[in-house]
């Protein structure tokens, strides 16, 4: 078995190659004298029986990771759980799934016939947290998915891997301010997600998050090479509960809106 930093290494050279922005933010970010360390990493599923969130989350509890809260976006279908490590350092993971029960008969038959392709050693490998898409796919289907569920299409054209990381705010010292780091970003050429409001949260709900929009990038489909959203970078600021230790959980009206930054652009 590999170690967890490994593992987390490996995540994070897959999702660079899905999104170069973020390694050109964290390179920005280091320039500037600063330490970047991992919130949370984020990851996408179907709740299909072989699917769930148990198959991604079953190769971080072998870490020692545990469940600690669950989430629920009406709107968009998704529930989702949180997970946290007995080292603090290590970074939160964040699962969500597709509930397929509450979509169209039409998402639900394609998925189904995606997962029917999954040998099940690979749902069993280590390395399924970032194999990929385990399925050949048209660029058609992807844009019919993507009519009714930007997620559904996601998950399609990229299977299994880290969909987004990212920033801890408050371990910045020049930017511990979310204000201060969004202008930054924005300054240097980032276009942000501002569906909901550029800052998702308030000190209130005690977490603040920010994200870069999924810059396009080309994917093979059977049909062809498309640009299409890939993956995004988030910001997150924590703040402190009664008993003075930081918020570890989420907010899911902000999270909501942060599922937003794989949307295509307008």
């Amino acid at each position: 078995m590999m170690s967890l930093e490994k593992l987390l290494e490996k995540m994070w050279i897959d999702y660079c190659e899905l999104n170069p922005a973020a390694k050109r933010i964290y390179d920005m970010f280091v320039a500037e004298g600063e330490t970047v360390y991992n919130d949370h990493i984020a990851l996408r599923t179907f709740n299909h029986p072989r699917l769930g969130i148990e198959s991604l989350a079953q190769h971080f509890k072998r870490y020692g990771y545990v469940e600690k809260g669950e989430y629920t976006f009406v709107e968009k279908k998704l529930y989702a759980k949180h997970y946290e490590h007995p080292d603090e350092k290590q970074p939160k993971i964040f699962i969500s799934e597709l509930e397929l029960e509450k979509v169209s008969p039409f998402i639900r038959a394609e998925v189904n016939k995606l997962v029917d392709q999954i040998p099940d050693s690979l749902i069993a490998s280590e390395t399924f947290p970032m194999c990929g898409r385990p399925w050949p796919m048209t660029y058609a289907l992807y844009s019919e998915l993507a009519k009714e569920s930007e997620y559904a299409s996601w998950v399609a054209a990229y299977g299994f891997r880290p969909n987004h990381f990212t920033i801890n705010i408050n371990n910045l010292k020049k930017f511990s301010d979310i204000h201060v780091l969004n202008k930054f970003v924005q300054e240097k050429g980032f276009v942000l997600n501002k569906s909901g409001g550029e800052i998702k949260g308030t000190p209130a709900d005690y977490l603040e998050q920010s994200s870069t929009m999924a810059s396009e990038i080309p994917v093979k489909f059977t049909d062809g090479t498309y640009n299409i959203p890939g993956c995004y970078y988030e910001f997150a600021k924590r703040y402190p509960l009664a008993n003075g230790k930081l918020y570890q959980g989420f907010v899911a009206k902000s999270a909501d809106k942060i599922f937003e930054s794989t949307n295509k652009m307008k």
